[in-house]
C-alpha cells in the first residue's frame, strides 16, 4: 500500500522525498519505495465568495448586509487548479492507504492542508508531520514521531477561526464603506488597523514642530571626559537635560560652575550585572535588524530567511512570531557544542543558547528561527 505525503511547496516535497526514497518524478508528485510526495503551491483551496455562496450577495446593496454564511463552503483556487486535481486524485486513489500532512509547522500550514483535504472529500487515516528543520536528520526525526491529525484539530479550527473572521471583517467592512462613501474602498481586518498606525504616524511626523534648547555641557580631567548636565533629581534622559531656549538658565549654571572653580567627586558606586543572552529572533525582530545593518527591506529579509530554510537548511522556520524553541527542538541543541561552525570561534556559543533556549517554554505558532545542525543560534 503506499502513502501519500502532501507538503506546502515543491522545494519541501524534493527534500522530503529524499528522505523517504521517492525519486521518481511524476506530474505535480515524486513517489517511490511505497511513498507519493506531492505538494500544494501555497493555497490550492479558499472560503468560497460571497457570489458563489448566494447568488443574491453578488451585488454590492446596502440591504445585504451584514453577509453571514450559515455554512463555509470552498472553492479551488484557478491559479492553481490543476495541482489541486493532482492532489486530489492522488488523495483518493484506492492505492492510497493512509496520508502524512508535511505542510508547515503552524497555523497556516494546517489551515492550507485541511482546506485541500475536505475540498478533496479524502476520508482516509491522517498523520502529522511536524518539523521546524529541513535537514535530513530532522526529516528523519519527523517521520520517527508522527502524530494522528486529531492531536491537531485545536490549531485547525483556531486557524479556520481566523479565515472565516477575515472573511467576515474584510468583506462586509469593504462593501459597508464602498457604498456609503460611494467609491471603492479595501478594509482588512489587519490591513486597516495596520494601515491606521502608518497614517497616526505620519500626521505626528508632519504635525511635529521642532524646538530650539540649550544643554550645558562640561569637559573633564586630562583625558578629555565630557559631561552633560542634567536638572537635580532626575534620571538622565533627553529630556532632564534640556533647558529653555532663551538661554538664560544655561548661561546662570555656567557662571555658577566656573565661580566654584573645581568639584568634587562625592561617592561613587560600582556595580556587577549578568547579562542574559538576547532572545532568538522572530521574523519583525529579524527584519528590523536587518534592515537598520544593511538597510533591507521587509520583503528582501523574508526571502532570504526563506532560502536559508528551503534550501540552505540553516535556518528553522522563519515566518514565525515566536522568540522560543519549542522543548523538542531545544533537545537537540546540545549536539551542536561539537560543530565548530561559530563565526568568532567563541567555545561559550554552545551552553549559552541551549540555556537560553530550553527556557523558553511552548511557542505560539512556529518555533523560532534558529540554525539548524549546521550552525548555532546565537544573535551577534
Amino acid at each position: 500500500m503506499t502513502v501519500v505525503v502532501v507538503a506546502e511547496k515543491p522545494s519541501v516535497a524534493r527534500d522530503i522525498a529524499e528522505v523517504v526514497g521517492a525519486h521518481t518524478r511524476g506530474a505535480g508528485r515524486l513517489h517511490g519505495n511505497g511513498y507519493v510526495v506531492t505538494w500544494a503551491i501555497g493555497h490550492l483551496v479558499g472560503l468560497a465568495q460571497p457570489h458563489q455562496i448566494d447568488p443574491a450577495w453578488k451585488a454590492w446593496r446596502a440591504e445585504s448586509l451584514p453577509m453571514l454564511p450559515a455554512t463555509w463552503p470552498l472553492t479551488v483556487l484557478d491559479s492553481t487548479r490543476e495541482q489541486f486535481r493532482v492532489v486530489k486524485s492522488l488523495l483518493n486513489d484506492r492505492a492510497v492507504e493512509s496520508v502524512i500532512c508535511a505542510t508547515d509547522a503552524g497555523r497556516e500550514g494546517e489551515l492550507i492542508f485541511r482546506l485541500i483535504y475536505e475540498a478533496a472529500g479524502c476520508r482516509k487515516p491522517v498523520r502529522r508531520l511536524w518539523i521546524s528543520s529541513l535537514t535530513t536528520a530532522a526529516i528523519e526525526a519527523g517521520l520517527r514521531s508522527l502524530k494522528p491529525g486529531s492531536h491537531y484539530d485545536s490549531l485547525a479550527a483556531a486557524a479556520r477561526g481566523r479565515a472565516q473572521a477575515d472573511w467576515l471583517v474584510g468583506l462586509n467592512l469593504s462593501r459597508a464603506y464602498s457604498i456609503a462613501h460611494d467609491e471603492t474602498f479595501s478594509v482588512g481586518r489587519v490591513q486597516t488597523p495596520t494601515l491606521a498606525m502608518l497614517v497616526e504616524c505620519e500626521q505626528a511626523i508632519r504635525a511635529f514642530v521642532p524646538e530650539k534648547y540649550f544643554e550645558v555641557v562640561g569637559t573633564f580631567g586630562t583625558a578629555p571626559y565630557k559631561g552633560t548636565w542634567f536638572k537635580p533629581g532626575s534620571a538622565p534622559s533627553s529630556e532632564s537635560s534640556r533647558l529653555p531656549p532663551d538661554g538664560q538658565l544655561a548661561q546662570t549654571i555656567v557662571d555658577r560652575v566656573k565661580r566654584a572653580g573645581t568639584g568634587v567627586i562625592e561617592s561613587i558606586t560600582q556595580e556587577q550585572r549578568k547579562m542574559p543572552p538576547p532572545l532568538l529572533y522572530d521574523l519583525t525582530e529579524l527584519q528590523r535588524h536587518a534592515n537598520r545593518l544593511w538597510g533591507f527591506s521587509a520583503q528582501r529579509t523574508l526571502e532570504l530567511a526563506q532560502s536559508l530554510y528551503e534550501s540552505k537548511k540553516l535556518i528553522s522556520y522563519p515566518r514565525t512570531d515566536s522568540r522560543h524553541l519549542s522543548t523538542d527542538v531545544a533537545a537537540t541543541l546540545p549536539g551542536l557544542r561539537s560543530a565548530d561552525r561559530c563565526g568568532d570561534g567563541d567555545p561559550r556559543a554552545g551552553p549559552a543558547v541551549c540555556r537560553q533556549c530550553e527556557r523558553g517554554g511552548s511557542p505560539r505558532d512556529h518555533p523560532d528561527d534558529h540554525r539548524s545542525r549546521t550552525g548555532f543560534a546565537r544573535r551577534r
